[in-house]
């Protein structure tokens, strides 16, 4: 059982510090100025569901991507290390957005945009190459059908937090602020930075011992 909930809380600490939602809602309240609250509300909702399920996608599929493209695990762990410290240095130096793939061009393109729930806002704000780079590495690692449970249950725990905070957003901003928004963002940035070094040094070191 302790290790059941080591694992949960492990891999929850990781896929929000990587997912990093509450950098998202200064994107997500520009992106909805012109909504009412209730269809606020409801692009929230979809939000959290399309990004739960890709995320719980990727994750069950992660052996197949493996095998299907030829890439082992330790490329997989150093390849989502870098994509992983790359996102972590954006978010330390207040970039947010542009290791999202969130330009100005896209904001633009969901103002005008009857529906922005899966594009931008599941894919690529929250759901972005280190999540799923992430969590096709843990799928390759966990071989046990109850490790896998585990983690699915941490992918839905992490769409529920996204749930309650983009539904929370206006209250966010208003605590908040933009400096604090920003102070947090740097905070989180260092602890990706931390998982990706980790992930790296990690796939290194099993790389090095294989070849020896």
């Amino acid at each position: 059982m302790n290790e059941i909930i080591g694992l949960f809380v492990a891999v929850l600490a990781s896929l929000f510090s990587v997912v990093n939602p509450i950098g998202a809602v200064p994107v997500f309240l520009g992106m909805t100025a012109n909504y009412t609250k209730r269809a606020r509300n409801k692009t929230v909702l979809y939000t959290s569901i399309y990004f739960t399920a890709i995320l719980l996608v990727f994750f069950f599929a992660g052996t197949l991507i493996l095998s299907f493209f030829g890439i082992s695990i330790n490329a997989m762990r150093i390849a989502g290390g870098l994509v992983i410290l790359s996102s972590g240095y954006g978010l330390l130096s207040s970039k947010f957005e542009d290791t999202r793939a969130i330009s100005p061009e896209v904001t633009e393109e969901a103002l005008h945009k009857q529906d922005i729930s899966f594009s931008p806002l599941a894919m690529p704000l929250l759901s972005g190459p280190g999540s799923i780079s992430l969590l096709i590495s843990l799928s390759a690692e966990r071989s046990e059908w109850l490790d896998k449970l585990v983690i699915a249950f941490v992918i839905l725990a992490t769409g529920l937090v996204v749930f309650l905070i983009l539904r929370s957003a206006p209250y966010f901003n208003r605590v908040l602020g933009v400096a604090g928004m920003r102070a947090l963002s740097r905070i989180m940035g260092f602890i990706v930075m931390a998982i990706a070094v980790q992930y790296i040094i990690s796939g290194v070191v099993d790389l090095v011992k294989s070849l020896v």
